[in-house]
């Protein structure tokens, strides 16, 4: 249970990875917070998640826990690509890859300086946060997106899979919309698998041009329930992912 405190944010009991207060908890301002403390086991961490969880907290500040109202959700079939983006997809100095650079997208994730959360800013990224990030690679729930040049990683995204969700954490760019075009391999390839929906956390401009839309607290913890139930857990695709959408499919 949690202890300590009777409103948000509640202090997380260490001994319990499972005791998440309700998020209709969480303040309003700062919107969504929920929760202090804890840690970031993948155990923890795993229970987050379904219950529309995530930790977000920079150096020097405790572990805290959010679930921000409204929420930013990506549907697989809503992705927009523009013109220009369609025309650089079908060019062939790139390939994507899938969970082969895990490591390296997740720094240079920790690299970036813009945007929020998945649209992303990168100092949140401390290094408690990449280890367990890599825990959850690890264990086949983190995943990430590769954009090459050759043999240099120019752009990519990770986050984690639970059910038939993926939860974004973070992408990043060295040249012109390769992190779109992670994003792209991604959607196309959780479509094939049957899945819902990206949650994309906070909106943000960049993210809404991208086809991401916000919807309230409510109606993303009813698609979590449906999409994150234990028959989807006991069926998500564990272990590490390879990609098989190839450019012609784009």
């Amino acid at each position: 249970m949690t202890k300590g405190m009777s409103t948000a944010p509640f202090l997380l009991d260490a001994n319990d990875v499972d005791a998440f207060p309700d998020v209709e908890l969480a303040l309003s301002d700062p919107d969504g917070l929920l929760a202090i403390g804890g840690d970031l086991s993948v155990e923890r961490l795993k229970a987050a998640y379904p219950r529309g969880i995530f930790p977000w907290y920079r150096e020097g500040q405790p572990i805290i826990w959010w679930s921000p109202n409204p929420r930013a959700v990506l549907f697989l079939d809503e992705l927009k690509i523009a013109k220009s983006l369609k025309k650089t997809l079908k060019k062939t100095h790139y390939h994507v890859s899938f969970d082969t650079a895990f490591n390296d997208v997740i720094e240079a994730c920790s690299a970036t300086r813009r945007g929020g959360r998945f649209d992303n800013t990168g100092t949140w990224i401390v290094g408690d946060m990449k280890n367990a990030y890599r825990d959850l690679h690890q264990h086949g729930v983190a995943h990430s997106v590769e954009v090459w040049h050759g043999d240099e990683l120019t752009g990519g995204l990770y986050g984690v899979s639970m059910g038939n969700v993926f939860f974004g954490e973070s992408m990043f760019s060295r040249q012109t919309d390769t992190s779109k075009i992670a994003l792209v391999y991604l959607v196309m390839q959780l479509r094939q698998w049957g899945f819902g929906f990206i949650d994309c956390q906070v909106y943000s401009e960049h993210l809404g041009s991208l086809g991401a839309r916000r919807i309230n607290r409510p109606a993303f913890i009813d698609l979590l329930n449906k999409h994150c139930d234990q028959y989807h857990i006991s069926k998500m695709h564990q272990g590490l992912w390879y990609c098989s959408i190839k450019r012609e499919d784009l």
